[in-house]
């Protein structure tokens, strides 16, 4: 009898050490946390329709932000909503003081007003509707002189003279090549677009020659700044190569 509660409390004993180092390793864990994982840089890579220190803010939301861990795990476990324009966020560790965020933003290449619900079509590569907003993004070329009624999010376009989708879309892509994305591009009545640089009008005509066109464009494009006028390359082809530019008075 004496025997076996001798054993007893020793196993209570051994029992109340194992507990008192486990509360010790806890609190150990928690002053590393606390002490050691503290956000002092903030590394932002992948944005162009937002400022760096948009992103740090979107992302270091709250009041324990100051925590990297915190941060991370929040980022990894918990669904921090959509951000307008923005696909996915990635939130990783460089290292206990420096958190990095990789942005994965959502490919847009221009915007249409929806007069039926006041705000901008934000579409990509593809035709699809990827974002409306009432924001107008600097930018993003604005498109004008064709419409649609309504749009649907992650649906094609639905232009009324939908035969130009094809072409927009085909226009779009080669000007984001070769970064030349104007302000607007305003279609006419005979579906021929012309491209606002500001100060700077551009007459495309068809899409015949369009490449080529686009390729003579950002040669001359530089030379014009600070000049107000319109570059008609309409009637560019590879046997009529002169190319005019009419000031304005």
């Amino acid at each position: 009898m004496i025997r076996e509660q001798r054993r007893r409390k020793k196993r209570r004993k051994i029992g109340l050490m194992v507990f008192l180092i486990f509360v010790l390793l806890l609190a150990l864990a928690a002053l590393v946390v606390w002490k050691v994982f503290t956000v002092e840089n903030v590394e932002v890579e992948g944005n162009e329709l937002y400022s760096s220190g948009q992103i740090e803010q979107l992302v270091l939301n709250d009041e324990y932000s100051w925590n990297s861990l915190y941060v991370l795990l929040k980022y990894r476990f918990v669904d921090m909503g959509e951000v307008p324009f923005v696909d996915t966020m990635e939130v990783k560790l460089k290292n206990p003081h420096t958190v990095q965020i990789s942005v994965y933003e959502k490919g847009i290449l221009g915007c249409l007003y929806i007069e039926s619900i006041g705000q901008y079509a934000y579409f990509d590569k593809d035709g699809f509707v990827v974002e409306t907003s009432t924001e107008e993004i600097p930018d993003v070329p604005k498109v004008t002189g064709v419409t649609c009624e309504e749009v649907v999010l992650y649906e094609q376009l639905p232009l009324e003279r939908g035969e130009v989708l094809k072409d927009l879309l085909n226009l779009t892509q080669i000007l984001k090549k070769y970064d030349l994305l104007p302000q607007e591009i305003h279609y006419d009545d005979k579906l021929m677009p012309t491209l606002d640089y500001g100060g700077t009008r551009v007459v495309v005509g068809s899409e015949d020659y369009l490449s080529q066109k686009v390729v003579r464009l950002s040669a001359i494009l530089p030379q014009l700044s600070g000049l107000s006028g319109t570059l008609y390359l309409d009637t560019w082809t590879p046997d009529t190569t002169d190319i005019v530019f009419e000031r304005d008075e």
